[in-house]
């Protein structure tokens, strides 16, 4: 069965935050890619935490990698994951489950939001980035 868009319902944002110097990363990006194929209606992307300093502001990565996964601007997932198609498979089906709880709302912290409306703003009409 197709899926089919819900034109109410806000985009899913999946955000790698990452860097190209981080080994662990540069593996990550072939695991992301592949998530991203199972996903179509989620926009997927690959934040460099140096190259886009910009747009991630104020957010201090201190383990690779870190995913945030919002819904529109509202934050369900912020936090490192084992690099692993599994883990991250997982993750986004029991987000996507009805009546699945979130994250605590202290992760939508004005950071979060800031880098949030920054990656909306850059990707929300054209492509997203890609690894």
């Amino acid at each position: 069965m197709k899926k089919v868009a819900n034109p109410s319902a806000p985009v899913r944002w999946v955000i790698c935050l990452c860097a190209d110097w981080c080994g662990l990363c540069r593996d990550y990006q072939q695991v992301f890619a592949q998530v991203q194929a199972r996903y179509p209606l989620s926009r997927f992307v690959w934040l460099d935490i140096e190259d886009e300093a910009d747009v991630v502001g104020d957010i201090d990565v201190e383990t690779f990698p870190t995913l945030l996964i919002a819904d529109g601007l509202d934050t369900r997932f912020f936090g490192p994951v084992t690099p692993q198609l599994q883990t991250l498979s997982r993750l986004l089906d029991s987000l996507g489950q009805a009546g699945s709880t979130t994250t605590p709302t202290t992760l939508n912290t004005p950071a979060t939001q800031l880098l949030l409306q920054a990656v909306i703003t850059r990707w929300q009409t054209g492509p997203a980035k890609n690894p």
